[in-house]
């Protein structure tokens, strides 16, 4: 029993003694949502924090991808993109421009830093009070 589409990729990955009965099914999916939107909700967290913010985000969608079509969707339309995106990273026009990029944003980050170092010596910036 695939319920959500035609696609035989598609709909609930529940057990099927918990597809057989609604009320069953019904809080089978309210329970995977409720732990895919934790899930998510820890990683929407963790972007601006030290962490995997984006690869704790796609569990919580892999999680909801279990129960929910659209999640499965959603999913799919990522892992097209981002294997586009690798392929196209790999071109030597791209890896050449990538290249640059991150020389001049290396350039750039020491300059900045031999300036601060010039004006104000090895003193971290947080030090604003005299010890």
């Amino acid at each position: 029993m695939n319920t959500g589409s035609d696609d035989p990729g598609l709909g609930s990955r529940a057990p099927e003694f918990v597809r057989a009965r609604r009320l069953l099914h019904r809080g089978w999916q309210a329970g995977v949502f409720v732990i895919g939107l934790a899930v998510v909700i820890a990683g929407v967290a963790l972007l601006p924090l030290p962490g995997p913010g984006w690869v704790v985000i796609f569990a919580g969608m892999a999680i909801w991808a279990t129960e929910f079509v659209w999640a499965q969707l959603v999913l799919r339309w990522t892992k097209r993109k981002v294997t586009a995106a690798a392929q196209r990273a790999l071109e030597p026009e791209v890896r050449r421009r990538n290249i640059a990029l991150t020389t001049t944003g290396a350039v750039v980050v020491v300059v900045l830093g031999t300036i601060y170092l010039v004006r104000f010596g090895p003193v971290p910036p947080w030090r604003t009070g005299s010890r």
